[in-house]
């Protein structure tokens, strides 16, 4: 038995040591590195407990997907119980005595405003799904990482809101915090690059009482904005709109828009809150509702139960996704880091004169983990999670209604393409930004109205719009005031009376308002037009209604609705009949350039006939005296068609067909001006330019109370020849006296004004040009009112309609039609030379064309002179030479029985009949003729002559 002891010791050690390192290798083979990672969330509101569920689902389903991963993430929990301090304490405790490598939290911006200051020395990231604060960006940490949204990326989308429903007043309420006051600024921004005015800022403390909130409220109620902005979290929001409720600000009219805060949180509110939120537009980041999703939502609904059963919260919030993706990031982003070092650098600070903050140790792991998890990319639950300068991004942004026990989507906003009704829609090549409201669904506003709200009431504290009108002695057509001093009442009549009256009831809603005289009793006005818009300025009006022109000035006080009538001011003068009693009167119907051409083209058309019938036509030869004649006589003649003189050519006959009819025309029209100016009245005004009256010094007249003084001392005329009228009356009878007589030369006033003027005195007085431009008359409100808009587009409505016309003809009457006859009186009848270029064209170009014809025509009958051997002037001598002789050729000069041989021979005089009247001719020979019908052949240079049987019965 002993014998086998030593082999039974060493049996057991082999299998002792062998059981070791099979254990020692299983261990290894399953161990895994635990890493510290804080939480610090307000775990007594629905906000905390649903990111602290999402966290811890998403790092048991991770490690669940992810076994291989060597690297686990230990949440250490800590509740910053609604506490600024209390965040900040939790997260010191954490980096202290936990040697957390990261914190998931806080919940809140205040909190998260802390936190970064600890964050940033410790070198351990501060990873928030909730703290939105643009704020907190101006911080510059690089340890903060928002792993969710910028608060002002929701801004574009709101004020695309207000573009589509046209809304130009806004009121802000927000909480009086770091969250609340980040959006500020750029929301102000925004409105005011679309022209949207925050009329008030309304600040509520997170702690304010119920009372507080209602004392509020009706502070907003009393103003006229209606399109109230909110931006804050619950629970507070939840109070604010139960409160809003209970004093009836979520009836017609009002507008409620809440921020992504508020919205994607209206899924935790109770069915109370929902239920005083009706009517509530609201915008928040587009999640789609993908399978893996609603997979969530259905396991998280579960899980959130048990752990939480009392909570009423039904579904996971935007913050809940962007808490699941958060943790899934930094488990990935730790794993990516590897089995480093976890540990804290302690700090060398005497313990005796240390404080906590400088005790704080300093991740070994901080600067890579934190670059791991900015490069950290992948498919979360939220979208695609991927951190841009420290924040995510979103593309695109959901509207929603709160209707029923929830909210409705009505509609999407995009960066790109703007207000879109489904994202299915999109066109990716198309760069069209819309902000139609036809692109958002139906919603249903507060109080269920069928209408859009316009955005602005009248006051409570108002009944009616205070309207003021001024007072004035002339012109009672535009705007009359008549006082009863019986009744004690006023009564406003008038053309821009009415024009008002038709605006206004044009309106899609019903606007109150009264008419107040700007005068005194005995109805003398309280000032000039100035002084009645500065009332507007002063608050003492709530509007001006009456011919008050729309001028540069006025605009710094008051804004204007579009112009309702014509703009501009003109000048009226004297008219007088300017019809000629001068001796030359017959030379004014045509223009001098015009008397000119007709003399040349006359004298140039004899020419052309003289050349083209002076070879085949005895009535064009003669003498050269006798041949001069002619052809004035004949180019003369033709104006009166009185030419005797017989045409045998067909070129001649063609140029004198276009002749002619140029001849008709010119003569006809001259007879039609001279007619116009010997019988029709020539009215003509006194004066027709404005240096005219400065460089003479003559005397101008005004209205009294217009802007057009203050136009007249900037045109620099002397202000001591400045004259005033009240009326049409006295403006007819300084012009009739006229300057040298106590009266004016001319007068400056509006066109509406001139109109009316010149229709009851159209024979005597006219407007004469130019027309200075100024914007016509229109109605003023203080500036940034919410009515001017509207009332602009109802100045369109009415001004394009009959109704205007109806009121035209009501206050002026038919238009007189002696204006008309007027202005073409004033028009010259004269007749210039831009009226017959084109017929004196075609007649110079057909008679160049026959010239050019003829010249050819002679040149090759004669081209053996041409092309011969003398020298130039030789040859120019003989073509000039047979130029003048007769062309025997032609049919003009054959016996009447003979036939056309186209020869050039001399035939036999013939003396034994009697010659037509247009004598022809034949060659001689040696017999000599003596008068104005023969040449002798010394004339032609030695060449036989040429001679004209005359007629013997002729004496």
């Amino acid at each position: 038995m002993r014998k086998d002891f030593p082999h039974l010791g060493f049996s057991l050690f082999f299998l002792s040591v062998w059981s070791s390192l099979s254990t020692g290798m299983a261990m290894a083979k399953n161990e895994t590195i635990p890493v510290n990672v804080g939480v610090v969330l307000d775990f007594n509101i629905s906000l905390g407990r649903i990111g602290m569920s999402c966290i811890s689902m998403a790092l048991s389903e991770f490690y669940a997907s992810h076994g291989n991963y060597k690297t686990r993430l230990v949440l250490k929990t800590r509740d910053s119980r609604r506490d600024v301090v209390g965040a900040a304490a939790a997260a010191l405790d954490l980096i202290q005595n936990e040697e957390v490598q990261a914190i998931l939290g806080p919940g809140s911006s205040p909190q998260a405003n802390f936190l970064i200051g600890l964050g940033e020395k410790a070198q351990v990231p501060i990873i928030s799904f909730s703290a939105t604060s643009p704020s907190l960006s101006s911080l510059r940490s690089q340890y903060f990482i928002r792993a969710t949204l910028n608060d002002s990326t929701q801004v574009p989308a709101i004020t695309a809101i207000f573009q589509a429903f046209e809304w130009r007043e806004a009121v802000l309420i927000y909480v009086d915090n770091d969250y609340g006051d980040g959006i500020v600024p750029y929301l102000t921004d925004a409105l005011q690059g679309i022209n949207v005015r925050l009329t008030y800022r309304s600040v509520i403390s997170p702690v304010a009482s119920d009372d507080q909130i209602r004392e509020e409220l009706y502070k907003l109620m009393a103003k006229q904005t209606r399109v109230f902005i909110v931006h804050m979290f619950t629970p507070l929001g939840s109070r604010l709109f139960a409160k809003a409720d209970e004093i009836g600000m979520m009836g017609e009219g009002y507008v409620w828009i809440l921020t992504d805060g508020l919205t994607d949180l209206l899924t935790t509110l109770r069915p109370t809150d929902i239920n005083s939120m009706q009517g509530v537009l609201g915008v928040k980041p587009y999640v789609p509702s993908t399978k893996d999703v609603q997979s969530f939502r259905v396991r998280w609904k579960r899980k959130f139960q048990q752990d939480y059963p009392l909570d009423e919260t039904s579904e996971p919030n935007i913050f809940g996704l962007w808490a699941y993706d958060a943790a899934c990031a930094l488990a990935i982003a730790v794993e990516k880091v590897g089995t480093a070092n976890f540990s804290f650098q302690k700090s060398n600070t005497s313990i005796n004169i240390s404080t906590d903050l400088d005790t704080i140790g300093v991740s070994q792991i901080g600067p890579d983990l934190l670059q791991s998890v900015l490069s950290t990319k992948f498919k979360g639950l939220s979208g695609d999670f991927q951190i841009f300068d420290g924040q995510l991004h979103s593309t695109a942004f959901q509207i929603v209604n709160v209707i029923g026990k929830g909210e409705r989507g009505v509609g999407f906003w995009t960066p790109k393409n703007g207000i879109i009704r489904k994202l299915s829609f999109i066109d990716t090549n198309s760069n069209t930004y819309s902000t139609s409201k036809d692109n958002i669904g139906a919603i249903v506003w507060p109080g269920e109205p069928t209408y859009v709200p316009k955005g602005w009431v009248l006051p409570v504290n108002e009944n009616k719009l205070r309207i003021g009108v001024p007072v004035k002695d002339g012109f009672s057509e535009f705007v009359k005031v008549t006082w009863d001093a019986n009744n004690n009442k006023t009564q406003v009549t008038g053309y821009c009376i009415d024009v008002f009256d038709a605006v206004m009831n044009s309106l899609p809603y019903a606007v109150p308002y009264e008419y107040i005289p700007f005068g005194t009793p005995d109805g003398k006005p309280l000032g000039n037009y100035n002084d009645l818009i500065y009332q507007v300025f002063l608050k003492k009006y709530d509007a001006v209604v009456g011919d008050t022109t729309i001028v540069a000035n006025r605009s710094r006080y008051v804004d204007f609705t579009l112009p309702y009538t014509e703009s501009g001011v003109s000048m009226i003068v004297p008219i007088k009949d300017n019809k000629s009693k001068s001796a030359w009167t017959f030379l004014k119907p045509l223009t001098w350039d015009l008397w000119m051409t007709s003399a040349c083209f006359f004298v140039f058309i004899g020419f052309v006939i003289w050349v083209l019938e002076h070879r085949i036509n005895e009535d064009f030869r003669g003498p050269p005296s006798h041949q001069a004649g002619t052809i004035f006589w004949f180019s003369f003649s033709t104006m009166v068609f009185a030419q005797k003189e017989r045409i045998v050519s067909n070129l001649a006959r063609v140029v004198m067909i276009i002749w002619f009819f140029v001849v008709l025309i010119l003569t006809q029209s001259y007879t039609a001006s001279l007619t116009s100016m010997l019988t029709v009245q020539q009215l003509q005004p006194t004066v027709t330019d404005i240096n005219e009256l400065r460089a003479k010094g003559y005397y101008i007249g005004y209205q009294q109370g217009s802007f057009v003084l203050g136009f007249l001392k900037r045109m620099n005329f002397d202000e001591s020849k400045f004259r005033i009228y009240n009326s049409p009356e006295e403006l007819a009878d300084l012009l009739s006296k006229g300057s040298a007589n106590g009266g004016i030369a001319a007068a400056f006033d509006e066109i509406p004004y001139m109109k009316l003027f010149i229709s009851q005195h159209c024979s005597k007085y006219t407007m004469v040009q130019p027309t200075y431009k100024f914007d016509g008359f229109g109605f003023s409100f203080p500036r940034g009112s919410p009515m001017v808009p509207d009332v602009s587009r109802a100045v369109l409505n009415v001004t394009e309609g009959d109704q205007m016309i109806k009121i035209e003809k009501e206050w002026f009457g038919k238009t007189n039609s002696c204006s008309d006859d007027n202005e073409s009186s004033l028009s010259s009848n004269n007749i210039s030379l831009d009226s017959f270029w084109g017929l004196f064209l075609i007649t110079g170009l057909t008679s160049v064309l026959a010239l050019i014809i003829v010249l050819a025509m002679f040149l090759h009958k004669h081209r053996d002179v041409v092309t011969g051997e003398d020298s130039v002037s030789t040859k120019i001598k003989t073509l000039a030479t047979l130029f003048d002789e007769k062309d025997l050729s032609f049919h003009t000069f054959r016996l009447p029985d003979q036939p056309y041989s186209g020869s050039i021979e001399p035939m036999p005089a013939v003396t034994n009949f009697s010659p037509r009247p247009s004598t022809f001719s034949t060659r001689t020979n040696n017999i000599p003729f003596s008068g104005e019908q023969g040449t002798s052949s010394s004339e032609h240079g030695g060449r036989s002559s040429t001679t004209l049987v005359g007629n013997p019965c002729r004496q």
